[in-house]
């Protein structure tokens, strides 16, 4: 498990990492009250939350993000599942502190999540969603960025306000809905079924039928999460998929068009230079 903390205003980023080819379980705990926001970027994780004797479970928590307040008496245990690495942004806020947020959050806080302003319980729940396809976007880039220094926390300042932007956005359009997490969970696994054979991944009619939807329900359901129509999603993993080979595993163009199910270089490369701006014999 990576940890990474960064102080930012009176914020507090938390960012988790794991990948593992065996399970694993990590906990974690906050020293002092707060209230917090969990983007799940990546992974089919488990979340047990433990408080007073009490415990309360998430399960398949790809793509939501939960809210919550939580005192040192809570515990937090990630059960991470083999190959199905974890990405989580948590930005935590100490209780002392909400009046000294930098954009007015102090006011949607109070709005939106006041049983978390005004907690009774050593562990609070908030609202739990699906996240869009901005917000899944952003929460990528923390963990792809390869900025240092004061460039990395100009970046970090900006993401944020962006991140929260679209979480009180959507909260506010959705703050009385619930998560349909059987849903989540058949989009997420199209997507996984994807990725894990790009060179000759199924129909859209195959996909469909593997997951148990209809395909157009599949198509309308998996943009919402992924902010793309799915096989815009698979052309994007193939190539990003084959940058690498060409940059880090030294494979020539052909073998990386053909890695990822291009059989035609000509079609691949102008794929490749729509997509990165340049051609891939140039990476």
């Amino acid at each position: 498990m990576n940890r990474e903390i960064i102080d930012i205003y009176d914020y507090t980023i938390l960012l988790e990492e794991a990948s593992s080819d065996n399970s694993l379980v990590d906990s974690c705990f906050f020293d002092e009250p707060v209230i917090a926001i969990a983007f799940y970027g990546a992974g089919d994780v488990g979340l047990k939350v433990k408080f007073d004797g009490k415990a309360k479970e998430f399960h398949h928590t790809k793509g939501i993000v939960l809210s919550f307040y939580a005192d040192s008496k809570v515990e937090f245990e990630h059960y991470v599942s083999r190959l199905k690495p974890l990405k989580c942004l948590v930005i935590a806020t100490t209780v002392r502190n909400i009046d000294k947020l930098p954009n007015g959050e102090s006011q949607f806080l109070e709005k939106f999540l006041h049983q978390l302003v005004h907690p009774k319980d050593h562990y609070v729940e908030g609202p739990v969603f699906n996240m869009s396809p901005e917000m899944f976007q952003l929460v990528d880039q923390f963990f792809s960025n390869t900025y240092h220094g004061e460039i990395k926390m100009m970046f970090y300042k900006s993401h944020i306000a962006a991140l929260l932007s679209h979480y009180f956005a959507q909260l506010a359009i959705q703050h009385n809905t619930t998560l349909d997490t059987s849903l989540l969970e058949k989009v997420n696994l199209a997507q996984e079924i994807l990725v894990s054979d790009l060179e000759n991944p199924p129909s859209l009619t195959e996909l469909a039928h593997k997951i148990g939807i209809n395909t157009n329900k599949l198509k309308i359901e998996f943009k919402a999460q992924f902010g793309v129509p799915v096989f815009k999603y698979l052309q994007n993993e193939r190539l990003k998929k084959a940058y690498n080979l060409i940059k880090n595993e030294q494979n020539t163009i052909q073998e990386a068009a053909w890695a990822v199910g291009y059989d035609s270089l000509g079609s691949f490369s102008n794929a490749f230079e729509k997509k990165f701006g340049y051609r891939p014999s140039q990476v």
